[in-house]
């Protein structure tokens, strides 16, 4: 963790499995819980621990293969310290998972708790910090100075920290894959609607969302 980026430190891990207690306490409490199996924490908090555990930068060519190699890392460490290896192949396979960019189904329960949880980072309060100081370290602006919210265009995150919620951060509620994910997700993604909203009041050019995002401004989607 010592040479990961500002938005993946360890504080960011400490959220992750904060995330991801919040959302098997809400499956545990759900009145469909029924016909769902209990997740296994000794697979789930495991792997939210070490999801992150090898650091890739976010402009490398080897991105998508991050995941991979922290469950293959993470593997190693339980081994060392002793841990039950019958639960290795799930805990491999909930960190391969939680990647974005590595877009590898979730097979399992716990593997959805987890990129949800992960994903959540990505929204709300702490989602705007860490896409302002990521895009920052990069060497970013913030916005395009002619279309700050791309619509003439194709959303370019890899040069304006705003086009990134219209590239990926708008469009995870609707990627989340369990009903608290969901509910929290799009919570969470109407703040960032609200922060575009005040920007283009106070950089005086009006927004007008794609109509995949509009449900998003009550914080529900649409």
């Amino acid at each position: 963790m010592a040479d990961s980026d500002p938005a993946h430190g360890l504080e960011h891990v400490q959220r992750v499995v904060r995330n991801v207690c919040l959302i098997a306490r809400k499956l545990v409490n759900s009145s469909s819980c029924a016909s769902t199996r209990e997740v296994d924490v000794e697979v789930l908090l495991p792997a939210a621990w070490f999801h992150d555990c090898v650091y890739v930068p976010k402009n490398s060519a080897q991105r998508s293969e991050a995941s991979r190699l922290a469950a293959d890392r993470a593997v190693v460490v339980l081994t060392d310290i002793g841990y039950p290896a019958v639960k290795f192949p799930a805990i491999a396979h909930a960190i391969e998972a939680h990647s974005f960019s590595a877009q590898i189904p979730c097979r399992s329960l716990e593997a959805q708790v987890l990129q949800d949880a992960d994903r959540l980072e990505a929204l709300g309060a702490i989602g705007l910090a860490r896409c302002l100081m990521t895009g920052g370290s990069m060497g970013q602006r913030l916005y395009h100075p002619e279309d700050p919210f791309p619509t003439a265009r194709e959303p370019r995150d890899d040069q304006q920290s705003v086009d990134h919620f219209f590239a990926k951060l708008l469009k995870l509620p609707s990627t989340m894959q369990t009903d608290a994910g969901k509910q929290i997700a799009s919570e969470r993604a109407g703040y960032l609607v609200a922060f575009l909203e005040q920007l283009a009041k106070e950089i005086g050019v009006p927004i007008q969302l794609p109509s995949e995002f509009r449900g998003l401004q009550n914080g529900a989607l649409g």
